[in-house]
């Protein structure tokens, strides 16, 4: 038995360790709010989990032996790869920052992973993100794909400022921060004043109305994103020669940039671990060990080896009866599976909500089917009630509409043949299936 975590928290610690040292006294503030917690929890993890694992599954095994330690992006790549379908494929991760690595590209094969390239702390696509995400109002770390959400809504006016002055990007998609516009490193917040100055606005308060302005900034850095992502996809190309990509890190959830990454047609095959963020790094991290340390075969496999990430729990009709009876809740049960789905089909053409709970919980961030909230996509007033209503969030959050396999090609702009089962690719509509903002 080994246990393996998916990055080195020392290594870590000691990157936090130099970037206050090289701003100080400037990170003094935000060095006085994070260390206590990174020496009590964070430096000495291993003896935690040492601690945890004994615990739980007794102190007869070493643990001290057992007990290792991945990379943060050897991770992410492997998570990405050693699942995926494919024999050999480039790999690229995106992400804030690991240890020190901010993107990397690897490559897959057989049941190794080789890294070749990476970028290094403090340019981070991610971080440049996340940096976005705070100043339009939203949650660092959780609020980044509400960024993405809104950019549709806006103009990609200030694509060019951002380009011109905050991030120097080069032809293989590596790339320069300005952080004269930026205070991860060493304060309390994502962006400083030269940065507010640049734009002309202050962050915009959370829960405070979206403006215009906001929109087209959301739009700008979601452009450039995708122009970053689409010279690192191709870069990738160029040195590992791999007809398949393998995409994860946090980056990668943004399934706008992905779409473009696919449509560009640098690789014949596109796939994108379904927990693509630190959740993913886990597993990637036991793969890593048990394919490439431990050299057990590993058998590429269609669709692929996560079996749709329906990895989690699932409940029998037994136990959620005799849920629901102690709730003391009013149900009926359905005498079939199509008398189910009519009744469900009846309920959304009548503009209802519906909850829809079945098998295995889905692992990663994106419902797939196994715990959804389902409304008729045809309706105009669906959107606005489910988020209003039901969720509670913001009006311009998006929903992905359902179709069937076979029918994707009549809808939407899809390259011949591809799978999308993780919800991790955007496509466009196809124009003639379009209306006009005033029909």
């Amino acid at each position: 038995l080994n246990v393996v975590f998916y990055e080195k928290p020392f290594v870590k610690c000691e990157r936090l360790l130099e970037t206050y040292l090289a701003f100080a006294p400037k990170g003094f503030a935000s060095f006085a709010k994070s260390m206590p917690l990174w020496i009590k929890e964070k430096l000495f993890q291993k003896s935690v989990i040492k601690k945890q694992l004994a615990k739980a599954l007794g102190d007869e095994v070493n643990w001290s032996q057992r007990l290792l330690f991945s990379e943060h992006h050897l991770s992410h790549a492997a998570s990405a790869f050693l699942p995926s379908p494919f024999e050999e494929a480039a790999i690229i991760t995106v992400d804030g920052v690991g240890e020190w690595t901010t993107t990397s590209i690897a490559r897959g094969k057989g049941n190794k992973v080789e890294m070749l390239y990476e970028l290094s702390f403090p340019h981070s696509l991610g971080l440049l993100y996340s940096a976005f995400t705070y100043y339009t109002g939203f949650r660092v770390n959780s609020g980044e794909y509400k960024l993405m959400g809104l950019a549709p809504y806006g103009e990609p006016k200030y694509s060019e400022l951002i380009e011109e002055h905050l991030i120097d990007i080069k032809g293989d998609g590596s790339f320069r921060m300005n952080m004269k516009y930026f205070n991860y490193c060493q304060g309390l917040t994502m962006t400083s004043e030269s940065f507010h100055k640049l734009f002309g606005h202050p962050p915009r308060k959370p829960e405070s109305d979206l403006d215009e302005f906001y929109m087209d900034i959301a739009a700008s850095i979601q452009v450039v994103t995708e122009k970053i992502m689409l010279r690192i996809a191709n870069h990738a190309k160029k040195i590992t020669g791999c007809n398949s990509l393998c995409l994860a890190g946090g980056v990668a959830l943004n399934c706008v940039a992905n779409g473009k990454i696919l449509r560009d047609g640098s690789f014949g095959n596109v796939w994108i671990q379904p927990a693509a963020g630190d959740a993913g790094g886990a597993l990637g991290a036991a793969l890593f060990v048990w394919n490439h340390l431990l050299e057990n075969p590993r058998k590429a496999r269609k669709p692929d080896f996560q079996h749709g990430s329906y990895l989690g729990p699932s409940f029998s009709q037994k136990e959620i009866e005799t849920f629901l009876n102690e709730q003391e809740a009013s149900y009926t049960v359905a005498s079939s599976d199509a008398e189910l789905c009519s009744t469900v089909a009846t309920l959304m053409a009548e503009e209802k909500v519906v909850g829809w709970f079945q098998g295995r919980m889905e692992f990663g961030p994106r419902a797939l089917g196994g715990r959804s909230i389902i409304g008729d996509a045809r309706s105009t007033e669906m959107q606005k009630v489910m988020n209003l209503k039901i969720k509670f969030r913001e009006s311009f959050r998006p929903f992905a509409p359902c179709v069937l396999k076979e029918k994707v090609d009549d809808y939407f702009e899809m390259r011949p043949n591809t799978d999308s089962p993780y919800m991790l690719l955007v496509a466009d509509v196809l124009k003639e299936k379009r209306e006009s903002k005033d029909s």
